[in-house]
């Protein structure tokens, strides 16, 4: 069992309403080189929960993260313009609460962040500011969002 620490929010910064699935994302990082999707889940616009990578096998979602994470992702991200913006579905929003409650019990030291809060700090202010993100995935602030999820 591996010990997980994180549980790590992203999108698949795609246009708001494109229905992307398991099967596109996996083709996708397999395009990379990855061996398969590096997400451990993924949330379609209607909610659904799919499962992507086992949880005990590492993911492919944060680099120099993966081995104490567990990586989810919703479908949208971007608006009709290709812009940053919170598309997140109403059934997203629930079933993203549903699956991170029952990841807290089951990891119950995890930290729930979003991808862009691993982006460098550099001006050293201990504050990874909007200027600092290296992508704005997930498109809203997962870890004030959720920092007291229980």
């Amino acid at each position: 069992m591996r010990a997980i620490n994180k549980i790590i929010i992203h999108c698949t910064a795609t246009k708001e309403g494109l229905p992307v699935t398991v099967a596109t994302v996996t083709a996708w990082h397999k395009q990379r080189g990855f061996i398969t999707i590096g997400y451990h889940y993924l949330i379609g616009l209607n909610g659904e929960i799919w499962k992507g990578r086992n949880e005990r096998e590492i993911g492919a979602h944060v680099s120099g993260n993966n081995s104490a994470s567990i990586g989810i992702c919703y479908v949208g991200g971007l608006d009709v313009n290709g812009r940053p913006k919170d598309t997140r579905t109403p059934a997203q929003k629930e079933s993203l609460i549903k699956l991170l409650r029952e990841l807290k019990e089951k990891y119950p030291n995890s930290t729930v962040l979003g991808h862009r809060d691993y982006s460098p700090d550099l001006n050293g202010n201990g504050i990874i500011e909007e200027w600092e993100w290296l992508k704005a995935c997930p498109c809203f602030d997962a870890k004030n969002e959720y920092k007291n999820l229980k």
